[in-house]
């Protein structure tokens, strides 16, 4: 199979290309997707053929689940329940957070296929705000699922070339539009009743952060993680092994806990290039990349994160060396990252 790049530059161009996609998920097919947090492998939710192609494209194994994205705030009525008891908040993350990148777990309606919810009572559902994501989903008038477009457990992709070096062959269009905005996957939340509040289970930390969801309920974190070979993730991205590069990549908490190996060549991934952080002047380091110049700001490094991991990956290093990164904000989303991508 070959793949196509189609551009969006033009206002005449993207007309052809949202015909082009749009067609091609009528068809039963995969597109590649350009969103505001980074690409999504694209087919029509509620056809289980064409999200088998999803899986088989993705090399993705079928218990874990997908993320579906709806046309608008209203279709989330077609997918799924929104019981009497959670109403209220789930109505009031929709008109926060929707179009953006915040995905709520719900009761599944029995008109999404088993392949997309990984045979979970659940569905996972968001709103994309990426302009020609959401062009592309208003004309085909349905519900999107739609994982990264990369390889099961790799690196996820900010731009169509990141999708082209892992899909290229396996997938027949992808669909150009830009450097993805936020660069880190979708918070996915769960809500759960409470007497006074709802608390608010944070399943993937990601751009929408404690501080935006705190006035909705009482946030926790439960550190889902899941292994494999025990059970079934509730959600996409709870895998305890994920977002992993092919080099080999190491998250030191300290300074000190890092110990060179003779003839070992390493890669630094700063978080913000400062020597008093204790990592810059440690070692001759083959390589150092920076996720926020300078005073290091946790938002930066997030809308940075997979491409300078990228980076790295491309180099001819045998191990990357992780700096942390302030566990706050969407940097409890890069330390989540990290360490499912680390070696164990």
């Amino acid at each position: 199979m070959q793949t196509e790049v189609a551009r969006t530059d033009t206002e005449l161009v993207t007309n052809d290309t949202v015909r082009e996609a749009v067609g091609l998920l009528q068809q039963g097919d995969v597109v590649a997707l350009p969103t505001e947090t980074v690409y999504g492998l694209g087919a029509d939710a509620l056809d289980p053929d064409a999200v088998e192609k999803i899986f088989k494209a993705k090399e993705r194994p079928h218990f874990d689940p997908l993320i579906v994205h709806l046309p608008n705030k209203t279709a989330i009525e077609k997918v799924a329940e929104i019981p009497d008891e959670i109403a209220k908040p789930v109505r009031q993350l929709v008109e926060t957070f929707w179009p953006g990148p915040l995905t709520i777990v719900l009761p599944r309606k029995p008109i999404v296929p088993d392949i997309v919810t990984g045979g979970l009572p659940t569905v996972a559902v968001r709103q994309c705000e990426h302009p020609i994501f959401h062009r592309i989903i208003r004309n085909f008038d349905g519900p999107i699922a739609a994982p990264s477009a990369n390889l099961f457990g790799k690196i996820s992709p900010t731009s169509a070339q990141a999708v082209l070096d892992q899909m290229s062959g396996r997938i027949p269009l992808v669909v150009d539009g830009g450097a993805c905005a936020r660069g880190l996957e979708s918070t996915i939340v769960k809500i759960i009743p409470g007497e006074n509040k709802p608390t608010i289970e944070v399943l993937r930390p990601g751009p929408i952060t404690e501080v935006d969801l705190k006035k909705f309920g009482k946030v926790v974190f439960p550190q889902k993680n899941v292994d494999v070979e025990e059970s079934a993730p509730e959600a996409p991205g709870m895998l305890a092994n994920h977002y992993a590069p092919a080099t080999p990549l190491r998250l030191m908490e300290k300074p000190e806990d890092f110990v060179p190996e003779s003839g070992t060549r390493y890669a630094l991934l700063s978080y913000r290039g400062q020597p008093k952080d204790g990592f810059i002047d440690l070692y001759p380091w083959d390589e150092v990349a920076v996720l926020s110049p300078g005073s290091g700001r946790v938002a930066e490094a997030g809308i940075r994160f997979f491409h300078v991991v990228g980076q790295l990956d491309q180099l001819n290093v045998d191990e990357i060396i992780a700096e942390p990164v302030p566990d706050r904000g969407v940097g409890k989303a890069i330390l989540d990252k990290l360490r499912k991508a680390a070696v164990k």
